[in-house]
């Protein structure tokens, strides 16, 4: 079994990046089961920040700004 991992492994690695993650996105659907519970959580919170940006009281953050900060945290 590990030498099947290997080879497959091996030829995921000659995919292009975005093949790449669509089949680990694929790979993990099938080991992770939806939590309802959990996506009912994530919807609500995402219809919360949607809420905040409508109203205007969020605080929106240059996506250029976010990752400058990255990489200078991360020097």
């Amino acid at each position: 079994m590990a030498n099947l991992v290997e080879q497959l492994s091996s030829q995921a690695r000659t995919l292009s990046p975005a093949e790449r993650v669509r089949l680990a996105e694929e790979l993990l659907a099938t080991v992770h089961e939806p939590d309802d519970e959990v996506e009912a959580a994530w919807a609500e919170e995402i219809r919360l920040r949607i809420a905040d940006i409508d109203a205007g009281t969020a605080k929106l953050i240059p996506a250029d700004e976010v990752f400058a900060k990255i990489r200078h945290l991360l020097k």
